[in-house]
Formats: structure tokens, C-alpha cells, sequence
């Protein structure tokens, strides 16, 4: 391993490319306000979460007789679905997000998803979390590009990853900080080792850009420990967050909160490859939904005003299909659904043109077929909430033609 891959590694410094151009005549124009206060939050569910047992279509009797054992039971109580338009309804262990479904800071975009029909998890994350389906070439993330676009300096903690390592999204030519979760977070580097830290110091002493990349990480990680320190002290004298994502989020939410320079963040979750055994109002999927609505619900919470000036997606890399298996779970399908949460989101809606569930309908006789690119979502979001005008978005997502009127404004 050279010295570069050791600092990729350590998450000190990004991978190095060139940045496409192209161009959006549909976009929003250029807007000279500032938007440094905007925030964007992606949650990457990785392992194909079943989109149709998340925002169910309760009103299509197919959806019933292909799923005889894990179909959630219509709305009425008793571990029912919650009622979200007459059309489609939610699942009952994501009750803790009705709240914000009822205030219109929810939304839904369902049958969306990757035009790429890969049904490898590597490969379709890869391609999501890139932006560019079908082209393994591509080096960095979106949400790396999405950094290199905007105007302004940079700061080490623009952007912030919570995870044990560099996610793909935000691989790229600008410094990105990563920091582990929960108690990895905390958790020492081998450079934090006196000796160690040292000789790296005196090798990167110097202003090329290897040196000042490595300056930067270390300064971001030495910043978000020490505030990360601090908030754990705070914490300990009322009871303790829950495990799992709830205390990610919880994590996550008071850093943004308290370090206004963090603008984008990415978290993920695993746990949604359900092939045997799903469940269906109660079981596996709904063990893992419930932790997930309520940190996301909990995220709103401690972001306190900050909520208003965020957005945050929920994503996954692809859907499940439409019939059940004979293990009592689904497989790998196709066309899935998006969240968005926010201050400016116009919630209470389930946007996408729905395409139904009927055998002729479906993705290569399988599959809920995806109507709407996840990047038109991704490009409706940061157009209107970062105001990012044609040929920034075009940067973002390289070589991807959005459809004018596709979809209605998310945002206001």
C-alpha cells in the first residue's frame, strides 16, 4: 500500500479526478443567494429494502395474492397500516414518522429507482452512490461532486460521513471528514499514536496538495472528536440513546446541530436483504424499520431549527419482487421508493407516476417497474434547495438528461 492509499484509507485525504461538464437547460438558473446554511442528509439503506412493504399500494388486490404471507393488513388497528392518501399506506412500525406525514415534511417518491437492471448489490450501490447507472469507469461520488460545484471555500467538515469507512458517495477530489459511530467513534487511529502522528507530521509538513490534503483531514478529525467528546459529556447525565441507528442518528444530528460548517452528511444502514423469513407487520423487516423511523424521526427532533433549512433522502439500491418466495421472503427486483424529509419539502404526497402491479406491468415479469430516475429526484432536490443552476447539476450527475415535468415541485 503507498502512502496515498494509506491516507484514502485513514480517511485523511479523497480520491483525485477531473470534473465533467455538461448541460441542464431545464434547471433552476443560477441563484445568488447564499445557501451555506442548506443542509442534505442521505440515508443509504444497503441491502435492497422492500419499497412495497414500506409504502404499500393497499388498494391493489394483487399485491394481496402475490404476498399471502408477509402483505401488511390493510389500515383498521391492530398492526394495520397507517393511511397515507387512500392509495398506499404505511407500515405500522414506521408510526413515530406519521407525525411528520401529518405536518407535510414527509414525502414519498414511489417506482423509483436505477435505470441499470443490476440485481448485484455491489453493483447497483456502486452506480447510486457514483450517479452514473451502468458506468463502472466513473472514480468519484455525487455527493463529492456535488461539493466541488459550490462556490465559496471549502471546509474540512462540509461534508461528513458517519461510518466506519469512506463511502463511495463521497469519493472524490474534496476533503470529506469520516468518523466512525457510536462507540467507534471514539475509538483510536493508529495515527493518533504519538510516535506514529509525529513522523507522518514531518512528512507532510510541506503545501503540495498530498500534504495539505492530509493537513486538513487531521485538523476535520481532531474538530469533530473533541465536539463529539463534548456531546457524549452532555449526554451522560440523562438516560442514553438507544442502540443501533437511533443513537447513529442521534449522533449525527446534535454534531450538525452544534458544527454549523457541516452542510452534507451520509449515514448507512444494512440489514434489508430479507430473503428469508421477512415478516410482515411484525418480524425481520419491521425489527429493522422501527429503529429506522425512529432515529429518523429523532434526526428531525435534534436538529431543532435546523430541520427547516434541511433536506434529507432515504435511499436504497434497488427494490424486491413483487411475489413473495417460498422462504417466506423476497428477492432481489427493481423499482423501489424514495423519502424526503424537510422543512422545505412538500410532504404529505406520494409523488411518481405508479405503475401498478398487474402481471403485464410489471419489470421483466417480476418486478415493480421504476418510472421515475433517482437522480431526477436527486436533481429536483438540489436545484430548489441549493439552487444549483444547469451546468452545476450537470457536474453532479454527468451525461443524464433530466425529463422537464417529471415530477411536480418537492420543495417549495
Amino acid at each position: 500500500m503507498n502512502r496515498r492509499e494509506f491516507l484514502k484509507t485513514a480517511g485523511l485525504i479523497p480520491a483525485l479526478t477531473m470534473l465533467p461538464l455538461g448541460n441542464l437547460g431545464w434547471a433552476a438558473r443560477a441563484n445568488s443567494a447564499d445557501t451555506s446554511h442548506k443542509r442534505l442528509i442521505v440515508v443509504f439503506l444497503r441491502g435492497a429494502v422492500d419499497g412495497l412493504n414500506v409504502v404499500v399500494p393497499n388498494n391493489e388486490s394483487v399485491y394481496y395474492n402475490t404476498r399471502p404471507s408477509i402483505a401488511i393488513p390493510d389500515s383498521g388497528g391492530n398492526g394495520g397500516l397507517a393511511n397515507l392518501d387512500g392509495q398506499f399506506g404505511l407500515h405500522p412500525a414506521l408510526a413515530s414518522l406519521m407525525p411528520l406525514w401529518s405536518e407535510r415534511t414527509l414525502a414519498f417518491v414511489h417506482a423509483c429507482g436505477s435505470p441499470d437492471n443490476s440485481r448485484s448489490h455491489f453493483d447497483a450501490q456502486d452506480y447510486m452512490e457514483s450517479g452514473t447507472p451502468g458506468v463502472k469507469s466513473t472514480q468519484d461520488g455525487w455527493l463529492n461532486r456535488l461539493l466541488a460545484v459550490l462556490p465559496g471555500t471549502h471546509t474540512p467538515t462540509q461534508g461528513v460521513s458517519f461510518g466506519p469507512t469512506l463511502p463511495r458517495i463521497f469519493s472524490g477530489k474534496v476533503s470529506v471528514a469520516n468518523i466512525g459511530v457510536g462507540k467507534a467513534a471514539m475509538q483510536p487511529m493508529p495515527l493518533d499514536r504519538p510516535f506514529i502522528g509525529d513522523a507522518f507530521d514531518r512528512l507532510y509538513k510541506g503545501h503540495d496538495p498530498l500534504s495539505r490534503a492530509y493537513q486538513e483531514g487531521k485538523a476535520a478529525r481532531r474538530q469533530l472528536a473533541a465536539e463529539l467528546a463534548q456531546d457524549m459529556e452532555a449526554a451522560s447525565n440523562g438516560a442514553p440513546s438507544a442502540g443501533g441507528f437511533v443513537q447513529i442518528a442521534d449522533q449525527a444530528a446534535r454534531l450538525m446541530a452544534q458544527d454549523k460548517n457541516i452542510q452534507f452528511a451520509f449515514l448507512a444502514v444494512g440489514g434489508w436483504d430479507t430473503h428469508v423469513n421477512q415478516g410482515a407487520a411484525k418480524g425481520q423487516l419491521a425489527n429493522h424499520l422501527q429503529p429506522l423511523g425512529d432515529g429518523l424521526a429523532s434526526l428531525a427532533r435534534h436538529l431543532g431549527n435546523a430541520y427547516g433549512d434541511t433536506v434529507i433522502v432515504v435511499m436504497s439500491e434497488f427494490g424486491r419482487t413483487v411475489h413473495e418466495n417460498g422462504n417466506g421472503g423476497t428477492d432481489h427486483g427493481h423499482g423501489n421508493v424514495m423519502w424526503l424529509m424537510g422543512g422545505a419539502v412538500q410532504g404529505g404526497k406520494v409523488y411518481g407516476k405508479w405503475p401498478g402491479l398487474s402481471q403485464e406491468n410489471l419489470y421483466e415479469g417480476r418486478d415493480l417497474a421504476v418510472t421515475t430516475d433517482f437522480r431526477d429526484v436527486a436533481c429536483a432536490v438540489l436545484s430548489r434547495h441549493l439552487r444549483l443552476n444547469s451546468q452545476q447539476l450537470a457536474a453532479v450527475f454527468p451525461k443524464f438528461q433530466a425529463t422537464p415535468g417529471k415530477l411536480p415541485p418537492l420543495l417549495a
